[in-house]
């Protein structure tokens, strides 16, 4: 069902879009900003089930691209997401009837909100990744047979330009990195142009409304003075995400980053309030793999987030530091991302890792199993 999005929900729209942003997807602070500027100039934002859009509808999904880390010291202009919006419109000769988010984490739930707010469309309750994944050819829209391209990119500095490789996402994705890395690391694009009918059968649907539910439960279970890692296990269980759990609690004892080729690289090691138990996390702007003593314990697409011990706050991996308490948080992807299909293109060996995707559920399982 439609609603009508307010400014008073962009906080906890924020915090739960941190979380299923799996520490990338980029900062979601200042796309809530922008956001709130387009909704005090222009008013509310309409927000669209799948089920109200008509199959003949135009949605243009609309996005950041680049290293989350160069975006903490490059705050955007605002008019960069708009371009690409309009440079696209241009090239199809079509106008767009709505907007959307390509993946549900950080700025990239924002943007289309600020998009929509600016130019004065609604924007669909959905995205293409269910979670934030680093590249462009990682979303549902392409596994079930929408190519990404046309893409427009643009930047701060007014100039654009487009990528047409056709049906063959994965090189799109390698020009528009080419591209957003030229642009000083960081672009904005406008993609994966869809009818109505395309957005109904190939997206995650209500992901918007998840991220929104997920942060007021976290604000909720601070002023109540709950463990909030109790209470988002009992709000994902009403949702697709229905699985959940606590697979490690520690302090960080070292990060190792770095900017490659457009992504931000790297691993954080922990170490468990006792000293007996080590993890690694493994991240390329999003976390990837968590190892709990060498063992594999949460393997993308499942989403791994990293919680402020206390408080339940989502850390990015841009943002992890040496001394931060944490509790590592597993949530289970739906079914639609666990297919072959979906797991040929975000599952662990499309990232180089030389494991085959378990559910953490299973891995939580046989560990039980092992130790008995």
């Amino acid at each position: 069902m439609a609603f009508e999005l307010t400014i008073d929900h962009l906080p906890d729209l924020s915090l739960g879009a941190a979380l299923l942003g799996t520490g990338g997807g980029g900062d979601p602070h200042a796309g809530r900003l922008l956001a709130a500027q387009a909704i005090r100039t222009n008013g509310n934002i309409t927000v669209l089930d799948l089920d109200d859009l008509a199959d003949d509808d135009f949605v243009v999904p609309t996005a950041m691209i680049g290293a989350p880390s160069v975006l903490v010291e490059r705050i955007p202009a605002g008019n960069e997401p708009v371009d690409a919006l309009r440079a696209l419109e241009r090239l199809l000769g079509r106008t767009a009837t709505a907007t959307m988010p390509i993946e549900s984490g950080g700025i990239n739930s924002m943007i289309p909100l600020f998009v929509a707010g600016t130019v004065g469309l609604p924007v669909v309750d959905g995205d293409g990744m269910g979670r934030a994944f680093p590249e462009l050819q990682m979303e549902t829209f392409g596994i079930y047979g929408c190519p990404g391209s046309p893409l427009a990119i643009a930047d701060e500095r007014g100039y654009s330009g487009i990528v047409d490789t056709g049906q063959d996402n994965k090189k799109m994705e390698k020009y528009a990195r080419a591209l957003a890395t030229s642009m000083g690391g960081v672009g904005y694009v406008a993609e994966y142009p869809m009818s109505g009918a395309d957005v109904k059968r190939t997206a995650i649907p209500r992901t918007l409304s998840l991220a929104l539910r997920l942060g007021r439960t976290l604000r909720e279970a601070r002023e109540q003075h709950r463990d909030p890692v109790e209470a988002l296990s009992e709000t994902l269980s009403e949702t697709l995400y229905e699985s959940s759990g606590v697979v490690f609690e520690g302090k960080v004892i070292d990060v190792l980053r770095k900017t490659d080729g457009g992504f931000t690289k790297g691993s954080a090691k922990l170490v468990s309030f006792d000293g007996g138990s080590t993890c690694q996390i493994d991240f390329q702007n999003e976390f990837l793999l968590a190892r709990v003593d060498d063992r594999p314990a949460i393997v993308v697409p499942d989403l791994i987030t990293v919680l402020h011990a206390e408080t339940g706050e989502p850390i990015t991996a841009e943002r992890l530091r040496y001394g931060h308490r944490v509790r590592v948080f597993a949530i289970g992807t739906p079914e639609i991302m666990r297919t072959p299909e979906a797991l040929d293109t975000f599952g662990p060996r499309a990232f180089g890792i030389d494991l085959d995707f378990v559910p953490f559920e299973q891995l939580a399982a046989s560990k039980i199993g092992s130790s008995v």
